[in-house]
């Protein structure tokens, strides 16, 4: 197995810290453009949930951003989890709408010049009360050119997944559901559990009693091994991250089991960078809704049977979660929620030795 070496090549503030534009921003999601620009989308507002969180839009070289845009709000509403999908100069924007993740439904516009005008949202599913479309992580275009978007449901107790397919580019879309042995509600208690890195004012539920209640997974991130052959990684309550595989673009699935992986019901992204050799950015620590710190970059080389830490992104105190993660050849584009106060845009290469 080769040995790889990852060295940081840039890294800046998608907004300053001393810039105050929003109390509180997350969930970022990332393209490339083909002039080399980056976008880069996340939610800003008072607090998460709060009826003044609006997406925000920032346009940049990496190293430089020019000031960020407001470019979805609805006063009294709020916005939630971006997702950018790029092909040429036409960019995609999902997201979410709703007071709580309880009952959010999924809007979408589309950009025909990198980002600079879009069209009116509207909703991705029309009549749909379940959000529909990716719910966090990037769309997979897979082999096929079919559209796979990892999705996933919060009820009151139970967390699911599920993947949307398209072969129409978005205009009509298949769900298909992960299987997943839940527990009893409560099963699952506090055991391991830390309720800890994470800022108070910064989340739209701050009551221990009740969302240690919750079980299951939620937000997968994917890859295609092999034409047909989609796997998943997912966020869990259960201390590490759950794995479903398809052998059939994901028409069906296996039961969602666990990994080795240890995950603190944070957020994780994934990019293959060849055939078996994926790249996880992840917070490496167990336990539900435990710390969001260290975060850092895992490699397998063995199709995410296994991963080893090949690099920090961060690791002092506070919260780092919520990555985005594209891949060109060797070199990975990352951006990530810098303490709920900005994001960060990282360039990093891999090199075998």
């Amino acid at each position: 197995m080769p040995e790889h070496s990852v060295s940081l090549l840039s890294r800046s503030f998608v907004v300053p810290l001393e810039q105050r534009l929003f109390e509180n921003c997350h969930a970022s999601t990332l393209v490339l453009l083909p002039n080399g620009e980056k976008l880069t989308a996340f939610f800003g507002g008072r607090r998460e949930g709060a009826g003044d969180v609006a997406i925000w839009l920032a346009r940049g070289d990496g190293r430089g951003w020019q000031p960020p845009r407001r470019l979805m709000a609805e006063p009294g509403l709020a916005h939630w989890n971006p997702v950018l999908l790029a092909d040429g100069e036409t960019v995609w924007l999902f997201y979410k709408v709703g007071a709580t993740v309880h009952d959010w439904v999924t809007r979408w516009s589309v950009s025909r010049d990198s980002g600079a005008t879009w069209s009116p949202p509207a909703p991705l599913v029309a009549g749909e009360t379940a959000p529909r479309g990716p719910v966090r992580n990037k769309i997979l275009v897979m082999s096929n050119g079919e559209w796979l978007a990892c999705s996933s449901v919060e009820t009151e107790t139970t967390w699911d997944a599920f993947v949307d397919i398209s072969g129409s580019r978005g205009a009509g879309w298949q769900r298909v559901d992960i299987p997943f042995r839940h527990q009893p509600p409560g099963a699952a208690g506090k055991s391991g559990s830390t309720w800890a890195g994470l800022s108070a004012d910064a989340l739209w539920e701050t009551d221990p009693a009740r969302v240690f209640r919750w079980d299951g997974v939620i937000q997968p991130s994917a890859w295609e091994s092999a034409p047909g052959r989609v796997h998943l990684l997912m966020r869990s309550t259960r201390g590490v991250l759950y794995r479903a595989d398809s052998p059939d673009f994901g028409r069906s699935w296996n039961e969602a089991h666990p990994t080795g992986v240890p995950n603190n019901n944070s957020g994780i992204d994934l990019v293959q960078l060849s055939p078996g050799r994926i790249v996880l950015v992840c917070n490496p620590v167990g336990g539900n809704w435990g710390r969001r710190s260290p975060l850092s970059v895992l490699l397998s080389d063995d199709n995410g049977d296994t991963f080893r830490r090949v690099y920090d992104l961060e690791t002092g105190d506070g919260e780092f979660s919520y990555p985005a993660v594209l891949a060109i050849g060797k070199d990975i584009h990352l951006t990530y929620t810098y303490n709920r106060k900005s994001i960060v845009y990282c360039h990093l290469k891999f090199a075998e030795e």
